[in-house]
């Protein structure tokens, strides 16, 4: 169990855990969170003073806190924490990396229960089914564990079983989130810009896809369907005879962890190629196949004997759409001409760029990121340093990174570090070049005919931009002489003048309220009423208090201008 993890966890693996208590624990988790993110904003809750490496320090015991409890309140919480972990829009990234670790690793269930379940989903007892069937679960997770098993016809299988009360789990507390989704959708500060009731649809919607063994099972088969031509590559059959909605049955192909390097070592195996096939793996199911597993942590990647890369829990995918395709050249093509206003239209075009009024801010970040970048050769970049980049830029502003971007940064991230583990001088944007230039050609000819193609368009672009201009000036004359063009002037000076007068207007209302109840305690203390008089004394003192704080800070603005 991991450090980290308090009393009180796994309260939901109880067979009669009460639904009251249940909607206490999340309510609890939510109250306590608010006030953290209350208390983040207050200078006075920081000792010596606020500073930016005291609230960066903050922000990571908070996100370290916020995984511990999510770990704590069970599957619905896991997963919901790792969903989002793809909304680096939504949160800082100190929460995103935080919550990207969430490892679902819980005790396991009773074997009295394995028993009931596949018995339940297969219509025949254990012994019926398997000619052996170990007890004791190879590995647990917050969904379901996993138990090896011999066949009657000799074959060696795993045999994935659903943690039992998981959908009653699920409807309780999808039902309290939606709740919750109410309550911050409606919030004046969290739920302006924010769309919270589909974030909840989403979660619900991947939730019950995971659960679904079938499902699972199906992924497997497109994935291994997707690698049979590769030798280097294995993916475990499904055996469907054995399978239900809440049983998963695959073939056993064990495996040395891919993470483990002095194994791999000790075992012979050529780190260096195994490193380089883990990044062309993924590239082939990105750019291929459009068909990628979204959960690619260490875990469900392991080496077998003979140097092949085996890949293990399909629960979680991603799909790339036909139209993805040719967003991401126009966006490529914007990145290579250093064209700030290109990608941005073509965030837009994909989904990953929310329009707004004022799409200044945005295109000068965009157009900052690509001096930056672009000063270095793209294969001495590095993924991580990227990805960290992009999330920094995107938390708080109109970008909304879809979840399959995120889960691709996220892999190729993964990828990177075990790489670097496997072998130090590996660099996975040498080993994507190919496949970028692969892209950027169009695959579909060579090098000139996409060279030709693409001025070809910049130049009827221009055509069209040069031959419209007359009628955009027509329109812009139209729509001043109807009154239609609104100019606003924003001066910082004045807006800093009329809050300074608000501030005073306020004090001055302060210093009334404070004269009047001073007054009142003052004439009932007189008349000898010393417990009713302490009620209009302490509300004196509690507006004092706010007042000399409204003072202060307008003496350190005036000073600061």
């Amino acid at each position: 169990m991991e450090k980290g993890y308090s009393d009180k966890a796994y309260r939901w693996n109880r067979d009669n855990y009460s639904s009251r208590r249940r909607f206490v624990d999340i309510w609890g988790f939510v109250l306590t969170l608010m006030f953290r993110l209350w208390l983040y904003n207050k200078s006075w809750s920081y000792p010596g003073g606020v500073s930016e490496t005291k609230q960066a320090g903050r922000r990571k015991a908070q996100a370290i806190w916020i995984r511990t409890t999510l770990l704590d309140l069970g599957p619905t919480f896991i997963k919901v924490g790792q969903l989002f972990s793809t909304r680096a829009d939504i949160f800082p990234v100190e929460y995103v990396e935080e919550l990207a670790k969430l490892q679902d690793k819980v005790p396991a269930f009773s074997y009295e229960k394995v028993e009931a379940i596949i018995e339940q989903e297969l219509g025949k007892k254990i012994p019926e089914l398997f000619h052996s069937f170990e007890p004791i679960p190879l590995a647990a997770a917050s969904l379901g564990q996993v138990h090896k098993a011999v066949l009657h016809s000799g074959e060696s299988v795993v045999v994935k079983v659903q943690r039992p009360g998981l959908k009653k789990l699920f409807e309780i507390d999808l039902k309290i989130l939606k709740g919750i989704t109410r309550y911050f959708q409606n919030h004046p500060k969290w739920g302006r810009g924010r769309d919270w009731i589909g974030i909840y649809e989403e979660c619900c919607r991947i939730l019950w896809e995971e659960v679904d063994y079938l499902n699972e099972g199906r992924n497997a088969d497109t994935f291994r369907r997707n690698f049979r031509s590769y030798d280097w590559v294995k993916v475990p059959r499904v055996y469907w005879r054995y399978t239900s909605p809440r049983v998963l049955t695959l073939e056993y192909l064990p495996g040395i962890k891919i993470s483990q390097y002095e194994a791999l070592e000790a075992a012979g195996i050529d780190r260096k190629a195994v490193a380089r096939q883990g990044a062309e793996a993924y590239l082939h199911q990105l750019l291929d196949n459009g068909f990628f597993h979204a959960d690619p942590h260490p875990g469900n990647v392991a080496v077998s004997p003979d140097g092949s890369l085996i890949f293990y829990d399909f629960g979680m995918m991603g799909r790339i759409k036909s139209n993805i395709r040719d967003g991401l050249m126009e966006t490529l093509f914007g990145i290579a001409s250093k064209d700030g206003d290109r990608v941005v239209q073509s965030l837009i075009d994909l989904g990953a760029l929310a329009p707004v009024d004022d799409m200044g801010p945005v295109r000068r970040s965009v157009q900052y990121m690509l001096d930056h970048f672009m000063d270095q050769p793209f294969e001495n970049q590095s993924v991580a340093s990227i990805s960290d980049d992009l999330y920094e830029i995107a938390y708080d502003q109109p970008f909304r990174f879809p979840a399959t971007f995120t889960f691709v940064m996220r892999a190729f991230s993964t990828l990177e570090g075990v790489g670097k583990g496997l072998d130090p001088e590996f660099n996975f944007m040498e080993v994507a070049k190919p496949y970028a230039m692969k892209l950027m050609t169009n695959t579909n000819g060579n090098d000139g005919n996409s060279f030709l193609n693409e001025l070809s368009r910049q130049a009827a672009q221009v055509s069209s931009t040069a031959l419209g201009l007359p009628r955009r000036l027509e329109d812009t004359l139209e729509k001043l002489e109807r009154g239609d063009v609104r100019v606003r002037v924003r001066s910082p000076e004045t807006d800093r003048l009329l809050r300074r007068q608000s501030n005073i207007q306020l004090g001055i209302s302060y210093a009334l309220i404070i004269s009047g109840f001073t007054v009142s305690a003052t004439i009932l203390l007189v008349n000898h009423y010393v417990w009713l008089a302490l009620l209009p004394g302490l509300i004196a003192a509690g507006v004092s208090v706010v007042l000399i704080r409204l003072l202060l800070r307008l003496d350190r603005n005036d000073r600061m201008y």
